[in-house]
């Protein structure tokens, strides 16, 4: 095996989603995503706790991002103005709009993975609550401002992982926070 040839995390990424696409979630062994890449099982827990984990790589880091951004926004900016400048500093993340879209078709297919994804959203809601209320930003206000912002992510996401028009995230986030402004604003 080729076990020493770079980027053994990336290539048992890329040969788990080929395998889940291919033959479903629940089919595909850890043995069988370790073989397409090219390495072992135990290269494989080396990079990963469970076949579920090679689809949530990068959901810590997507949260330390969003608390970091919303910690370090200006002061006296509004709760949502600090959760929107989390929401642009997670734009970054997602450039493999082809990558999002076979990782979210295999999520969709299993529930499990479904429930995965939302406990994960709402860890990332959480986190984001606690760092606007370490901002000062009393309750409720916190825990909505929170959910909104993820409820934007939410929409950001499924609304550029569609588009073949190549816009980017960021551009969704943008037009997502414009529609949240707009309807929560007295006419």
């Amino acid at each position: 095996m080729s076990r020493w040839q770079p980027d053994a995390r990336g290539r048992l990424q890329q040969a788990a989603l080929e395998l889940y696409a291919d033959h479903g979630f629940e089919q595909t062994t850890v043995s069988e995503i370790a073989a397409r890449a090219g390495l072992t099982e135990r290269t494989f827990f080396r990079h990963f706790a469970d076949k579920r984990e090679v689809l949530f790589d990068g959901s810590d880091l997507l949260q330390e991002l969003f608390v970091e951004a919303v910690q370090d926004a200006p002061a006296g900016v509004t709760p949502i103005d600090a959760v929107a400048a989390a929401l642009y500093a997670a734009a970054a993340m997602f450039q493999r709009r082809d990558h999002s879209r076979r990782r979210r078709s295999v999520i969709d297919a299993n529930p499990g993975l479904r429930e995965r994804e939302l406990t994960k959203l709402a860890a990332l809601a959480a986190a984001v609550a606690d760092a606007l209320r370490r901002r000062g930003v009393s309750e409720p206000a916190a825990s909505l401002t929170a959910e909104a912002g993820i409820a934007v992510f939410k929409v950001a996401f499924e609304r550029w992982v569609t588009d073949d028009d190549g816009r980017d995230f960021a551009h969704f986030v943008e037009e997502s926070l414009a529609h949240l402004r707009t309807v929560t604003t007295e006419p």
